[in-house]
């Protein structure tokens, strides 16, 4: 039996088929990067495989790599719980966080909804939010990354939870000036809170580029937090 650590693509899970796809997608594109490297998605809740029977059958190689923005609840409590539950000694990665790998996606995603660089327009950053303030102060920072060597302006907005939401966003960037707005949505894929983005986007009359999806440099950011825990275990 293959004592190679595995990669366990932990996401969290949704009722809608859109997100287990971009997982499974994700995972698709991690295999065609690194050949012979086991790549498993897992969720935490409401699509299979659950994590915790992925760790059981895969054991101590497993390496539980969130498919995870923010360091917030899930990635603190939820994941850790169940690896405890799974009575391995699996390890867990950070988190994919606010990496400029993602930030240039981002960045891409709005070029590909007719956005230059050199164009004066307002992007509402927008994310799912946290009950942690540390977990949104990070992804607050998002935006200013993303408007480095722009014309652009951009302001954080939070679709669920905690304010300023897309409403209050759009206001207070028309204030700062910008006439042309975009929403460029801080998810990885596709679900039930972006398809109430669009419906804001489309009833306010404001463009809307796509979620990061199963991008190359989401793989590649997959990928360094797989290899960070790796290189540590190959120290000690």
């Amino acid at each position: 039996m293959s004592s190679a650590p595995a990669l366990v693509l932990t996401a969290h899970g949704s009722a809608d088929p859109r997100a287990a796809a971009n997982t499974g997608a994700v995972a698709d594109t991690i295999r065609r990067m690194r050949p012979g490297l086991e790549v498993i998605p897992a969720f935490c809740e409401q699509n299979s495989p659950n994590l915790v029977d992925v760790l059981r059958s895969v054991g101590d190689r497993a390496v539980v790599t969130p498919l995870l923005l923010a360091d917030a609840y899930h990635a603190r409590v939820d994941i850790p719980a169940m690896i405890a539950e799974s009575a391995t000694k699996a390890r867990q990665t950070e988190v994919l966080g606010e990496d400029d790998q993602l930030v240039a996606v981002l960045r891409r995603r709005i070029a590909e909804a007719g956005v230059s660089r050199l164009d004066r327009v307002g992007v509402m950053v927008t994310a799912v939010g946290s009950s942690r303030a540390e977990a949104n102060s990070r992804t607050a920072m998002v935006a200013e990354a993303l408007v480095a060597h722009t014309n652009w302006t951009a302001g954080t907005a939070f679709a669920a939870g905690p304010h300023p939401n897309l409403a209050q966003v759009a206001d207070e960037i028309r204030d700062r000036g910008a006439d042309r707005l975009i929403i460029a949505p801080w998810f990885l894929a596709h679900g039930r809170i972006t398809d109430r983005m669009a419906a804001f986007a489309a009833t306010h009359g404001i463009a809307m580029a796509q979620p990061l999806g199963p991008h190359r440099l989401v793989a590649e950011t997959v990928l360094d937090r797989f290899d960070a825990v790796c290189r540590l275990r190959a120290a000690a």
